[in-house]
């Protein structure tokens, strides 16, 4: 008899059926009763189809989300491409990325570095608050040396001590209240105000630039008399301020009640310096970890000199930026139009040029606090920021030795790499020198709060490299002649 192929499937179903039933024990016995596992024709299981197909439906619906996923995180590039790819057809955004930070990990922790070819360097954390690191040899000798043989040749100038008459203006036109700006003046809350307070107070408004003598009021200012050397919220209101204002610049101080008395310098770092300035400022780069645009763009070297007497009272190198103010070294492309200027520094790295005979260390007079409040900063007729003569009751004093550097942050971190507020802890100032000569110099790197006018900035800036105009300022002229310049040690 001739079988078809339809038959042949029906006689190997049938065929797999009986073993399948053998196997699961449901053979010959009388009281087995036989019940076929699968028809022919058919799915062996309508269980294992449901459950086949659920596997089914659960890979697709993962490999269809994967996909959703990628599409949605890297953008539809075959739609419409957004308002910010539309953008970069006209003009793109500039962009900058996440500001580097060092750890400071504990105090005492130390880390090595090569900054250098030739010699490892060690960073040892000196504090957290503010997070303040110190590198002996940081520069040789030589260097030192040098930089202070070019900062002479160039000539040193009084550090300036008084409120600018920009300043006052500046003063004049904000809005704020004779009794707010009692009440911000009267730092230690006795309903007075005394001399060394107000200038106190405009030592921080200004940015450490006024007198602070040690006289009490006197009649200089037309208007008002003042009662036992102090002024009462009444005489205050009474005053004009722009009298205030005269009578701090007019009146003539000691140069030893100065906030600063000092002399200093700048030195120029850019293309076409002498090959130190530039080793230097390589140096600085590595040390940060910042881009070459920011530190490249940020202040010339600053080199300050102190004799004896000198020194500077405690005061923070950032200035907070306000709705009225704006950052000195990003106002070329800043449009809008502001009664105040600050300095947006985001680190600072000091270098001592010589070992200090007497005195001269560097005070951080609340690092490490559990807590920061102003107002105990003057407590008991002590001022915790008088470096002349309270230098001592500050927490932390850093001894200065030659070729040492220490460098700390001055703003806290935003949480999304770039500035936040700045770190009050970061108060520091210059220890009275009771012998001998104090030479430092400051390398300050500058960044703006915003984000985006500090890219419009290095943005601006590139441009003008490129159009001849870095080579175009006169005012480093000087220092680009000195560029050979050679110490006989």
């Amino acid at each position: 008899m001739r079988i078809t192929g339809t038959q042949e499937a029906e006689v190997a179903v049938s065929q797999h059926c009986t073993t399948a039933q053998a196997a699961a024990g449901l053979g010959d016995g009388e009281d087995s009763p036989v019940r076929p596992l699968c028809k022919p024709r058919g799915i062996c299981s309508r269980a294992y189809f449901l459950v086949l197909m659920v596997f089914v439906h659960l890979y697709l619906g993962n490999v269809l989300a994967l996909l959703l996923f990628v599409h949605y995180s890297n953008g539809d590039e075959s739609g419409d491409p957004g308002p910010q790819h539309r953008a970069q057809g006209s003009r793109p955004e500039p962009t900058l990325g996440p500001l580097t930070r060092l750890e400071g990990i504990k105090v005492g922790h130390e880390r090595k570095v090569q900054l250098v070819t030739d010699r490892d360097h060690f960073i040892r954390t000196l504090s957290l608050k503010p997070l303040l690191f110190e590198i002996p040899g940081f520069l040789t000798d030589d260097e030192c040396r040098l930089i202070i043989h070019l900062a002479q040749m160039k000539g040193l100038q009084r550090s300036q001590i008084l409120p600018t008459e920009e300043y006052e203006e500046a003063m004049s036109t904000m809005q704020v209240s004779q009794l707010d700006l009692f009440q911000l003046l009267d730092q230690n809350r006795d309903g007075h105000l005394q001399l060394r307070e107000g200038g106190s107070a405009q030592n921080h408004l200004s940015g450490g630039q006024v007198t602070c003598p040690a006289q009490p009021w006197s009649q200089d200012i037309d208007g008002w008399v003042p009662c036992a050397g102090v002024l009462s919220l009444q005489e205050f209101s009474n005053m004009d301020l722009r009298d205030f204002h005269k009578y701090m610049r007019s009146h003539k101080a000691e140069s030893s009640e100065l906030v600063r008395n000092s002399h200093h310098t700048w030195l120029y770092q850019g293309e076409g310096a002498h090959h130190v300035m530039r080793a230097i400022r390589q140096r600085v780069l590595r040390l940060t970890r910042l881009s070459p645009e920011i530190v490249e763009l940020s202040e010339p070297l600053q080199v300050v000199r102190y004799g004896e007497g000198g020194h500077y009272h405690a005061h923070v190198d950032s200035g907070p930026v306000y709705p009225e103010t704006i950052c000195s070294h990003t106002k070329l492309v800043a449009n809008e139009s502001v009664p105040f200027e600050t300095s947006c520094r985001y680190m600072t790295v000091l270098f001592y040029l010589n070992n200090v005979t007497g005195g001269g260390e560097t005070v951080f007079p609340v690092a490490d606090n559990r807590t920061y409040d102003e107002m105990s900063l003057i407590q008991d007729d002590v001022d915790l920021r008088d470096t002349r003569r309270h230098c001592d009751k500050g927490n932390l004093r850093v001894k200065p030795r030659q070729g040492t550097a220490v460098f700390w942050y001055n703003y806290l971190p935003d949480g999304q790499g770039w500035v936040g507020d700045v770190d009050d802890y970061s108060l520091h100032g210059g220890c009275l020198v009771t012998r001998g000569t104090k030479w430092i110099a400051n390398n300050w790197i500058n960044v703006d709060p915003s984000r985006e006018r500090q890219a419009l900035f290095q943005q601006e800036m590139a441009r003008l490299a490129r159009e001849g105009g870095a080579d175009s300022q006169p005012e480093w002229a000087l220092d680009r002649a000195y560029r050979d310049t050679r110490v006989e040690l």
